[in-house]
Parts: C-alpha cells; structure tokens; sequence
C-alpha cells in the first residue's frame, strides 16, 4: 500500500498557496517537503498540521493507494 498527495497539491492550487509558502506557513522543513512530493509516508503530526493550516480533514489531503504487489499477495493467501 502507497500514499498519495495529489489532493494536498489540489487543495494548494485552489486557496493559491505555493509549496514555498506551505513550508513558511507551517516551519516544516525542505526533506518533509521533499518527501510529500514524492509520496513517501510522512509522520502525522506532519499531516496534522497541514490539515490545521488548511482547515480540513486529513483525507482531504491524501489517499492511501493499492498497489499491484499488495494486491497479488493477497490473492495468493
């Protein structure tokens, strides 16, 4: 199972914030930001506070994702 952000990079676009705004809005650091680019699991406090920022919910602003390998293992039990 993989995690998406794509609805966090939506909802940036809709209020008009830049992910270099994102990062001074709420002090989180470039590698946390790095690693929401590039769908790796980040801590929740991390994903609390963007949800704080952005006054939602935190499937509001990212999904978890069945992957292929998740999806034939589980066939083979």
């Amino acid at each position: 199972m993989n995690i998406s952000y794509k609805k966090l990079w939506i909802k940036l676009i809709e209020k008009d914030i830049k992910k270099s705004d994102l990062r001074k809005l709420t002090g989180l650091s470039t590698g946390t930001i790095t690693r929401l680019n590039k769908n790796e699991p980040v801590s929740i406090a991390v994903l609390l506070t963007l949800c704080e920022l952005l006054s939602c919910d935190i499937g509001d602003i990212c999904s978890a994702i069945v992957d292929d390998d998740t999806i034939e293992s589980n066939l083979q039990i």
